[in-house]
C-alpha cells in the first residue's frame, strides 16, 4: 500500500510540473518558434525525469520482492525444522 501512495505522489508531482512548465512557457513573451523549442526542451527534461523516477520505483519494487522472497524462504525453513522436531517428539 505504501508503494502505491509513493507512485501516486510522484505521478501528481510530475503532472504538476508538466502543467506548470507548459503554462509558464506559453505565457512568456517570446516568439512562437522559440516558445515551441522551449516547450520541446521542457518536455524532454520532464520525460527524462519521469523515466528516472519510474526506474527508481521499479528498483524499489524489485528490492521489496526480494525481501519478501527471503522472508518466505526463512519461514518455510523454520516451519520444516519445527515440523521435523515435532515428528521426532511424537515418535
Amino acid at each position: 500500500m505504501e508503494t502505491s501512495n509513493v507512485g501516486k505522489t510522484i505521478g501528481a508531482l510530475l503532472l504538476g510540473a508538466v502543467v506548470g512548465g507548459a503554462i509558464g512557457v506559453l505565457f512568456a513573451p517570446d516568439k512562437g518558434s522559440r516558445t515551441r523549442r522551449r516547450l520541446m526542451e521542457k518536455g524532454e527534461d520532464i520525460t527524462d525525469s519521469m523515466k528516472e523516477k519510474f526506474n527508481d520505483f521499479i528498483e524499489e519494487i524489485k528490492e521489496e520482492v526480494e525481501t519478501v522472497k527471503e522472508k518466505a524462504k526463512e519461514y518455510m525453513a523454520d516451519g520444516e525444522s519445527k515440523g521435523k522436531t515435532e515428528k521426532h517428539k511424537a515418535l
